[in-house]
């Protein structure tokens, strides 16, 4: 029964994050596309915008993939989660609830993705696992890019309309 739980979790979360990828990647799914996705991101502070995007998109669509097969298992939920590390910082300052446009689901996936990686992909699955040199070498990629990403995120300036609407509800009128 334990494989048969490990398996719908893969497809659960490798299926919608390969779906959430498409849309940044191509538009697919009534998604943005990379043009529209990577304005985005720049205006997140995460730039260059379009390339952002395009690593964000394909850790998605590649993660989730990877992560429904099974297929050189942890490299999958690794992708998964460092995405998903990016986006909880990035829905951090709307709260924890989604309705306010905040971290729970990114969060929620983020840790679906760390139990698959302790867990492992169960036996119903294709391909062979990672080699522990090369999951190591991933971890440590991972890591470096996940860590620069959110980086950006925290240094970001807001963008402009945000700062406006911030100075509007502190009564300041922009005159020095």
């Amino acid at each position: 029964m334990g494989n048969v739980g490990l398996l719908a979790t893969r497809a659960v979360l490798g299926g919608y994050l390969s779906v959430h990828g498409a849309q940044k990647l191509f538009g697919a799914f009534d998604g943005p596309g990379l043009d529209a996705a990577g304005a985005g991101f720049e205006a997140l502070g995460l730039r260059p915008g379009k390339a952002m995007a395009t690593l964000a998109g394909a850790s998605e669509l590649g993660g989730g993939i990877l992560t429904v097969t099974g297929i050189a298992d942890p490299l999958g939920p690794l992708a998964i989660a460092g995405a998903m590390v990016v986006a909880t910082s990035v829905h951090r300052k709307q709260g924890p609830m989604a309705q306010k446009g905040g971290f729970e689901l990114p969060l929620t996936n983020l840790a679906v993705a760390l139990a698959l990686i302790g867990s492992g992909p169960g036996r119903l699955r294709l391909g062979p696992h990672l080699s522990k040199s090369l999951t190591r070498i991933s971890v440590l990629g991972a890591a470096a890019l996940t860590a620069g990403s959110v980086a950006k995120v925290l240094r970001a300036k807001p963008p402009a309309h945000a700062a406006a609407e911030t100075a509007a509800e502190a009564g300041d009128n922009g005159s020095a």
